[in-house]
């Protein structure tokens, strides 16, 4: 890709694990907001349990659940386990896998083989990961010849302006990725999925990045992992006081998804999505799939392969039990099913579609 590269980051990579994995820091941000949503009860749901279908179809693929294990670490030892046993879980649980960034790659090709994980995970989807400052910078030949050589079904771009700020030695400057992305777009084999890290996109952006060719755009909005603060957690001194007073920082995950609600726009709900019950919320909000990475990463090394198929199946059947109670036999009838909200949600909704954000 020949892009200009972080000294170590194989090293930068290792202390990244470490804090996610540190359950005494908080590197979560506040609530994405799903708790201020309820389902409407329904008692006479008049379907069988056992003729609802949780399955959908994703690149191509049909998968057993709209879930997506999301991209989150790759480029140290402890990361080449982990996105190997991942792809294993999402093997066997039949949903898609994310990687780490593949920007270690430029300068450690020797690990290529951590980021080739479709002899693992053979009949899923299994997406590449690369930051927008490496697309604009790099070589977009060589990028294209390392996804063939990865075999994956997309590639995610991700947006990180916040962490990059934060982060010593991180990027500073952050014009033409948009249109950097668009040439992407278009020379791309696979499809292009745009995502923030933890932050959230907001409507206005959502539609710029559509119309330069993203397939998909994953909001990735706050009340997930909080790259800020896990930055803040690496150091000392000013850059991890400053850090920490973004804990609140970014745009809820469940408000950026009903602010664009019935647009039809192609959105993955990550950013605080911890359990079945967010999931069902996600696709009643227009959702084609829900993302999660810090639980998903935190199992696989306190309990490994049978710890991450415990949560999925745990989130599969909280998504079972919620399509029976409000009468939905597949995912599509639980994208009509209507929810309530509290009356700040309605507000914040309110905001993102009028005003300086309307489409």
């Amino acid at each position: 890709m020949s892009t200009p590269s972080h000294p170590d980051i194989p090293g930068r990579k290792k202390e990244h694990l470490a804090v996610c994995l540190d359950q005494s820091l908080r590197i979560e941000g506040d609530s994405p907001g799903f708790g201020e949503l309820s389902f409407i009860h329904r008692p006479l749901p008049e379907i069988s349990a056992d003729e609802i279908s949780t399955k959908t179809d994703f690149l191509g693929t049909s998968c057993s659940l709209p879930l997506l294990i999301s991209c989150m670490t790759g480029g140290s030892s402890q990361g080449k386990e982990v996105n190997q046993l991942l792809a294993l879980a999402a093997q066997e649980a039949g949903i898609p896998v994310g990687l780490g960034s593949i920007r270690v790659l430029d300068s450690h090709p020797e690990l290529f083989d951590q980021f080739h994980l479709k002899t693992i995970a053979r009949d899923v989807p299994v997406i590449a990961n690369i930051g927008g400052q490496q697309v604009r910078d790099g070589n977009n030949s060589e990028l294209i010849e390392l996804i063939k050589k990865l075999e994956v079904q997309a590639l995610a771009v991700h947006l990180n302006p916040g962490q990059e700020f934060f982060q010593p030695g991180g990027d500073r400057d952050f014009r033409g990725i948009g249109e950097a992305i668009a040439r992407l777009c278009e020379i791309s084999p696979v499809p292009v999925i745009v995502k923030e890290t933890g932050f959230g996109i907001p409507p206005v952006d959502v539609r710029a990045l559509l119309d330069m060719g993203a397939a998909y755009v994953d909001l990735a909005g706050a009340g997930g992992t909080n790259w800020v603060l896990v930055e803040s957690c690496r150091f000392t001194g000013a850059a991890a006081a400053a850090g920490k007073e973004f804990a609140g920082w970014g745009l809820k995950t469940a408000v950026l998804l009903d602010a664009m609600r019935g647009r039809g726009f192609p959105l993955i709900a990550s950013g605080g999505v911890r359990g079945g019950l967010d999931l069902a919320k996600s696709l009643a909000l227009g959702a084609v799939m829900g993302g999660m990475a810090l639980p998903f990463i935190r199992g696989v090394l306190s309990g490994g392969v049978d710890e991450v198929l415990q949560k999925i199946e745990e989130i599969k059947l909280a998504l079972q039990g919620v399509m029976l109670l409000t009468a939905s036999k597949d995912i599509p009838s639980l994208r009509n099913v209507p929810l309530m909200r509290t009356p700040s949600f309605r507000d914040a909704v309110e905001f993102l579609r009028k005003g300086e954000w309307e489409l």
